[in-house]
């Protein structure tokens, strides 16, 4: 499985053709969509056509939500990396569901999780 960060779904969303392309080579591979980046697709919609299109881009992905241990974790990264390095709260709770699956989420916003022990990161096209 590999988990989406927001930019890599906005992309799909838009139909950029490398990230399109770059989801057609995955074959079988199940995406993952933590529940956060889908409220957060769902947050930049500036209407009903754009946010029923979000609805229907996620509905055949697997939502995830983090565990209660995954928010234990991004809350001790929270706290230790917020006025350090910027980590983001959604970053972190966003890089925890991907590390208490062990897997790996495509961003293009590497420098947003390199504070946390994983999540593997690739950057997908």
């Amino acid at each position: 499985m590999i988990l989406l960060d927001t930019d890599v779904a906005i992309d799909l969303l838009r139909g950029f053709a490398p990230a399109v392309a770059w989801l057609q080579g995955l074959g079988t591979t199940p995406i993952g969509l933590p529940g956060l980046v889908l409220m957060e697709l769902v947050q930049g919609c500036q209407n009903k056509a754009e946010q029923l299109k979000v609805e229907r881009f996620c509905r055949p992905h697997l939502l995830l939500w983090p565990t209660p241990g995954d928010c234990e974790r991004a809350l001790t990264d929270f706290v230790s990396f917020h006025l350090t390095h910027g980590v983001g709260l959604l970053d972190v709770l966003i890089g925890h569901t991907a590390v208490g699956r062990n897997e790996p989420l495509a961003t293009f916003n590497v420098k947003h999780y390199q504070v946390i022990s994983g999540p593997a990161t690739i950057q997908p096209y």
